[in-house]
C-alpha cells in the first residue's frame, strides 16, 4: 500500500521503480555528504549563510534529480534545459564558491545513481585535499603585501604622463597607469596606479616623494584589489 503510494502515473513493468527505503536511504546520505562539505568550507574561508546553506543541500538536490531520471533519456535532456533556464540572481562568486558546487553536485550525482561508498569516498577524499590546499595556502601570493593601488591627485597643468616615472623606477619593480579622471571641475586630475613595491619597508619614503611632486594634494595607497580578477 506504501510503495503504491510512491509509483508514478506512468509507471510500467518495464519501469524500474525506487523503492522508499532506497529513497530515503540516498537522500539521507546526501544530506550528511553536503553537510560534511559545508563545514569543510567554512574552514579558513569567507562565507556567507545562504552559501553554505546552498552546499549543504545541494548534493540532495542533484540526487533526486539523478534518481527520478533513472536511464530515462528524454527525461534527462528535459532536466538539462531546465536546469539551463536557471539565473543565479546573485553577485558572480569566487573560483573557490564556484569549485565548492560542483562538488557538491558531483557528490549529489554519485549518490543518485546508488553508490553510495563512491560517494562517501569521493567526499572524504576532497574535503582531505581542499583542507590540505587551504592549510598550506596553495597559490596565496607571498609578496601580496607589495603589490599596492596608489591614487594621486595633480594640478591640471602639471603633465601626468610621466610625471612620476623616476619615482616610480626607484621604489617599485612594476607600475601601471590603470584609470585618468578630472576632479574639483575640471582644476584636478585623480590618477590610478597599479605598483608592485620593491621594498615595502619604503612605503612612506615614495609617499614623500610624491608629495613633492604633486603640490601636496591627495595621495591614497591602498591594497591592490584581484576579487574581479579571480577566476
Amino acid at each position: 500500500m506504501v510503495e503504491s503510494l510512491f509509483r508514478g502515473l506512468f509507471d510500467s513493468d518495464l519501469t524500474v521503480v525506487i523503492s522508499v527505503t532506497d529513497f530515503l536511504l540516498c537522500m539521507g546520505v546526501s544530506l550528511v555528504l553536503g553537510l560534511a562539505m559545508a563545514l569543510v568550507y567554512m574552514y579558513r574561508s569567507r562565507y556567507t549563510h545562504s552559501f553554505v546553506v546552498t552546499l549543504a543541500l545541494l548534493p540532495a538536490v542533484v540526487c533526486v534529480v539523478i534518481m527520478m531520471v533513472n536511464g530515462n533519456v528524454g527525461t534527462g535532456v528535459a532536466v538539462a534545459g531546465a536546469f539551463s533556464l536557471v539565473r543565479f540572481r546573485s553577485v558572480p562568486g569566487t573560483a573557490k564558491e564556484i569549485c565548492a558546487l560542483f562538488l557538491a553536485m558531483g557528490a549529489g550525482l554519485i549518490t543518485g545513481m546508488g553508490y553510495l561508498g563512491f560517494a562517501a569516498l569521493f567526499t572524504v577524499i576532497l574535503c582531505a585535499v581542499f583542507l590540505l590546499y587551504n592549510r598550506l595556502d596553495l597559490g596565496l601570493r607571498k609578496n601580496e603585501a607589495a603589490h599596492k593601488t596608489l591614487s594621486i591627485t595633480i594640478p591640471e597643468e602639471l603633465d601626468y604622463t610621466d610625471v612620476f616615472a623616476d619615482i616610480f623606477q626607484e621604489y617599485t619593480s612594476a607600475h601601471e597607469l590603470a584609470c585618468v579622471k578630472t576632479t574639483n571641475m575640471g582644476s584636478l586630475f585623480r590618477l590610478t596606479y597599479q605598483v608592485t613595491l620593491r621594498d615595502v619597508a619604503r612605503e612612506k619614503e615614495m609617499i614623500d616623494q610624491i608629495r613633492c611632486r604633486n603640490g601636496n594634494l591627495e595621495i591614497t595607497v591602498s591594497r591592490q584589489e584581484t576579487t574581479v580578477q579571480e577566476l
